[in-house]
């Protein structure tokens, strides 16, 4: 998609040049080293547009000259790559814990730690601004290129607020004010599927399928979604929100009000529930994978009946969207072995006349998904999307 000479009526020459430097910058960041010949084939650019957008990328510190390579003859290239120097603090906020990490511009993590999530959302304001100082401290000589952050909830991009997380109990919450105040940083904020969602993009090498949908499976169930090669976010933010459609208006009280909705049936909490509807609260999600690995035949039988509902779910995902590929991110991914099967036998089952089965596909990071997302997320801004610029 590269645009060079005559750029079309309506296209100024400032909107030509930042799709050009785009370009070049996700060149530079999938095929690092890399040298300025070659960006120029893959591009399609002149060598000489392709020099002056390098020649600015370094010295604005995006890109650094490496290396040089050796050729049977002529001048030898140098190979160019992203500025590891520059960073990124990424904060992924789940129920009962949230983690912070320092990434380069490249996903790789320098630095990470853990905090217990706090039910006051005050608090948890309090809480978030205190663990990112740290990170800001270590990373001092870097340039921080903002921060990120993950939520299970739904966020509206109009107003940068948290509108709806009923697995923490916060509802309508300004998060980006106070956290950007107190760190003198830009803050992103996403929901948590839609993280993973840009991971898979970005550093899981999916740009080439532009209808992908990541399903997180944790306390509640996320659908992100990405259509046409754009990430969906409706309305107010609140497109995807599969894990809140009623499967049963009779079944258990869900958290956001309703009964019966997809994700008190699918969930980790649910599989719980099927292990031991008395005391819940004793047993963890990783203690019943582990219980199902030892051969516990109630274990296992929760973990069938969630996988049931995980596929069942599904089929609605799959029946609206038409998605290429389907990953699941989560603990139960551990478990694919015997979950996976059931997933994919009962998403099969109701495939409508015509329509492709998706390919499911287990992501075992869980919360590093979310993580690379976040990095991801504060890239956006000056990389723009891989899919939008590299397709």
């Amino acid at each position: 998609m590269a645009i060079s000479g005559n750029p079309g009526q309506g296209a100024s020459s400032e909107v030509v040049r930042d799709i050009n430097r785009r370009i070049i910058l996700n060149l530079i960041r999938t095929r690092q080293p890399i040298s300025r010949a070659d960006l120029a084939r893959l591009s399609g650019l002149q060598r000489s547009t392709v020099s002056l957008i390098v020649e600015e990328l370094i010295k604005e510190h995006w890109v650094l000259e490496g290396p040089t390579g050796r050729l049977p003859r002529g001048r030898r290239p140098t190979f160019l790559r992203l500025n590891d120097e520059r960073v990124i603090v990424g904060v992924v906020v789940r129920p009962t814990q949230t983690i912070f990490a320092l990434s380069d511009v490249n996903g790789k993590f320098i630095s990470q730690q853990t905090m217990r999530t706090p039910a006051d959302p005050k608090e948890a304001i309090a809480a978030i601004i205190a663990g990112i100082r740290p990170l800001m401290e270590s990373g001092q000589g870097k340039k921080m290129e903002g921060i990120g952050i993950s939520l299970p909830g739904r966020v509206d991009h109009r107003t940068g607020n948290l509108l709806f997380a009923p697995n923490l109990g916060w509802h309508n919450l300004d998060l980006r004010t106070p956290i950007s105040a107190a760190t003198g940083m830009d803050v992103e904020l996403e929901n948590a599927a839609n993280a993973c969602v840009l991971a898979a993009v970005w550093f899981d090498r999916m740009e080439a399928f532009r209808n992908l949908v990541a399903v997180t499976v944790s306390e509640g169930i996320g659908v992100g979604i990405l259509m046409n090669g754009q990430l969906v976010r409706g309305f107010h933010g609140m497109a995807g929100e599969f894990g809140h459609v009623p499967m049963d208006p009779k079944g258990p009280l869900c958290s956001c009000g309703n009964r019966g909705c997809w994700e008190v049936y699918a969930s980790n909490r649910a599989a719980l529930r099927y292990y031991n509807e008395s005391n819940v609260a004793a047993l963890t999600f990783p203690d019943l994978l582990s219980l199902a690995d030892q051969g516990d035949p109630k274990a296992a039988q929760a973990l069938d009946s969630m996988a049931l509902y995980l596929g069942r779910g599904l089929r609605m995902v799959v029946a609206g969207l038409a998605p290429e590929r389907i990953i699941v991110v989560g603990d139960v991914t551990r478990a694919w072995h015997r979950v996976g099967p059931v997933i994919e036998s009962e998403v099969r089952a109701q495939v409508l006349p015509g329509a492709v089965v998706p390919q499911l596909i287990p992501a075992h990071e869980d919360s590093m998904g979310r993580m690379r997302g976040t990095v991801a997320l504060v890239l956006e801004k000056h990389f723009g999307s891989p899919q939008e610029v590299l397709s």
